[in-house]
């Protein structure tokens, strides 16, 4: 009994093995490919590998970095959006610098009012007072000659009525009172001269040093409004309400390092592409007048073909696509700059990396 059961078990699993290996063993037909990978269009095309850029008459993107630092307190544009050139896109805390700018304005507002009063001199009530004064000082002068008279009329007639003493005193009087007026005109004189010549100048000096003063930091207060240099898009925003940046740019907590606040782009109708040249195939490069290229949109079967703009004309380590840090091969590349229209039945982002043939018309 225990030998059919073995015998059966033995059976059941070679039926099983059979099975199995006949399922298995089948060949299934190989699954259609999802795109057909990019192939050389020119006899002897160049292969090389291309960054997709917004298209700017020269340079790259627009990076913005700002002049100041400080905590962004707004926002006005989103990445997407489409700006003018001097449109807000990002404001820094400014309120230190308000106040100050506020105060060197009030400094040089009060340096003007004072420029404005010596160069208003005499001022016709202060010239009245000192008129008045010299009147005084007359009448004083009048006063002490009358005295001085009789004192010394007297002692002619009878020298034993007035004494010396009060003589001679009444005499200094009347030389005081002179000295007081000719002290009063004199002071009567500078007063209808006005302010003097260098005190004019020495105010006028500090009043314009204060007016540069404020200007510059009105100028500084500018600065703590990012605005667009260009038309352009906003493709990138690297910075949130609240961080902290500086003219180092805005801290990456990802890459633990410091990049642009703002990256902005051309208008999208047209888009570039940088493609890296390796040094050993720049004798295959064509000449500018015959050369072309085509690009292929990586998992996809869309092929485009590039218009030629420029060949930046210096060899470069190959650091575009790697850390500059951690490069352990000093590889050189040439960087020539294509342009495509933007197509409409596809969505192509600027930074994205591209195959591409380079050839000869």
């Amino acid at each position: 009994m225990n030998t059919r059961i073995i015998f059966g078990l033995a059976g059941c699993g070679l039926l099983f093995a059979l099975v199995s290996a006949y399922i298995y063993g089948r060949q299934k037909p190989a699954l259609p490919p999802v795109f057909t990978p990019p192939t050389n269009p020119y006899a002897s095309g160049i292969y090389t590998n291309g960054i997709v850029e917004s298209y700017q008459g020269s340079g790259e993107n627009i990076a913005i970095y700002p002049d100041v630092s400080g905590r962004i307190t707004q926002i006005h544009v989103r990445e997407g959006d489409r700006v003018k050139a001097g449109q807000p896109l990002v404001s820094i805390d400014d309120s230190v610098q308000q106040a100050l700018a506020a105060q060197q304005q009030h400094q040089a507002e009060a340096a003007l009012a004072q420029l404005q009063a010596l160069q208003a001199e005499p001022r016709k009530e202060t010239l009245d007072v000192a008129a008045a004064q010299v009147a005084q000082a007359q009448a004083g002068v009048k006063t002490a000659g009358d005295a001085y008279e009789k004192q010394q009329h007297a002692f002619g007639i009878d020298p034993r009525s007035v004494s010396k003493d009060a003589l001679d005193s009444a005499r200094d009087a009347l030389q005081v009172a002179q000295a007081n007026l000719d002290y009063a005109r004199r002071q009567y004189s500078l007063i209808k001269a006005g302010a003097w010549t260098y005190d004019i100048h020495n105010q006028e000096a500090q009043y314009n040093a204060l007016q540069q003063a404020y200007r510059s930091s009105s100028a500084l207060l500018q600065k703590f409004t990012l605005r667009a240099p260009a038309d352009g898009v906003v493709m990138a925003m690297n910075a949130a309400m609240g961080s902290y940046v500086s003219p180092q740019g805005a801290y990456d907590t990802y890459t633990r390092g410091y990049g642009p606040v703002v990256v902005m782009g051309g208008p999208q109708d047209y888009l570039s592409v940088r493609c890296f040249i390796d040094e050993i195939l720049l004798t295959r490069l064509p000449s500018v007048e015959h050369i072309r290229a085509q690009m292929s949109l990586r998992g996809t079967d869309v092929k485009i073909p590039l218009e030629f703009v420029r060949i930046q004309p210096y060899v470069t380590p190959k650091i575009q696509l790697s850390d500059q840090r951690t490069e352990r091969v000093d590889l050189r590349v040439l960087p020539v700059i294509f342009r495509f229209k933007t197509p409409g039945n596809v969505t192509i982002y600027p930074g994205q990396q591209v195959d591409v043939y380079v050839g000869e018309k």
